[in-house]
């Protein structure tokens, strides 16, 4: 089969790697689309590796077909042939092909596409284990959700309204802030043009502070804006692309009680990623159906073309996810 490989000089090629060798608990899956994931640069520079038992090649999440189901899956689970379904994967979604352990495919939901499919398993694997499971967030309260144009706040934000969660998100200019409406943030804050750190103090001041924040984006202004959360916040730091350093008021943090939570879905136990697996079909695949919640797809590109859907993202072009389709 083909996969997406990475030479020596970083750039992207197509070339010819190993069939697959299923074990008794894989299906195996003819990848139809892949979606990027900021991890997957990453991964290129070679700054994030995969885990020991994974391909070498990219890709974290897929949506595709099941040609073939070993024993054990077969046992355990009611996949069978021509079911479509989409993934969390360790590595391996840029191919043609990828086995999957049965426990961590999902179906597409109803009225979904396969492009769309392909963009949610780590999206929302990620928004389900950070806003529920890290953060423990509840209708009524506070998300402040960084980077609002985002693939991950593209998930993130409508998901967190869905469960009747108020959100403030942030973005550079107000072209983007027009073109992540259809989000439903209650508050966009464009930080050309408003200190956010000003915008949480008046939100504290007015009694709508924030209770969880999600934070891909850290440096100097992380530790400025921790001071005007709720008491007992959580600020879960998932990337650091604006700066690994920051400055904290450690008096202002013990005594506010807030948390601060290193978080990556990656790094999870495989019994833990089943289990959010499972929770997502059962809490958030029905809002999925009805239409609440959706991935918002930017472009969908042959996988021949990723490093062109790379540079999008290197370019912070994206309003949403990049998908590509495997032909």
């Amino acid at each position: 089969m083909k996969a997406i490989l990475v030479n020596e000089d970083k750039s992207l090629r197509w070339d010819n790697v190993p069939d697959p060798v299923m074990k008794e608990c894989d299906c195996l899956v003819k990848i139809e689309a892949a979606a990027l994931n900021r991890a997957d640069l990453m991964q290129r520079e070679g700054d994030y590796p995969p885990p020991a038992d994974c391909p070498e090649w990219m890709g974290l999440e897929i949506a595709g077909t099941i040609i073939k189901v070993g024993k054990e899956a077969a046992e355990k689970s009611n996949w069978k042939v021509g079911d479509k379904v989409c993934a969390l994967l360790g590595g391996g979604g840029y191919a043609e092909y990828a086995n999957v352990k049965y426990d961590m495919l999902m179906p597409v939901p109803k009225n979904c596409s396969i492009i769309e499919a392909a963009a949610m398993p780590e999206a929302f694997a990620t928004a389900y284990l950070n806003l529920f499971i890290e953060g423990n967030i509840k209708s009524g309260d506070t998300l402040l959700m960084n980077a609002g144009a985002s693939g991950l706040a593209s998930v993130i934000i409508p998901m967190a309204k869905a469960f009747g969660i108020r959100v403030i998100t942030t973005v550079l200019t107000d072209e983007i802030a027009n073109s992540i409406k259809h989000l439903n943030a209650d508050r966009v804050v464009v930080t050309t043009k408003e200190d956010i750190a000003e915008v949480l103090k008046e939100e504290l001041e007015n009694g709508h502070p924030v209770d969880v924040a999600i934070d891909c984006l850290g440096g100097e202004i992380m530790g400025k804006c921790i001071h005007y959360l709720r008491h007992g916040a959580r600020w879960i730091m998932i990337a650091s692309l604006a700066g690994t350093k920051t400055e904290i008021d450690l008096k202002n943090i013990y005594v506010r009680n807030v948390r601060i939570i290193g978080s990556t879905l990656r790094s999870r136990a495989p019994e833990v990623k089943v289990q959010i697996l499972a929770s997502l079909v059962k809490d958030v695949w029905p809002k999925v159906e009805s239409g609440e919640v959706k991935p918002t797809i930017y472009k969908v590109l042959p996988i021949t073309e990723a490093e062109v859907a790379h540079d999008i993202l290197y370019k912070g072009e994206n309003v949403g996810k990049v998908v590509l389709t495997v032909e």
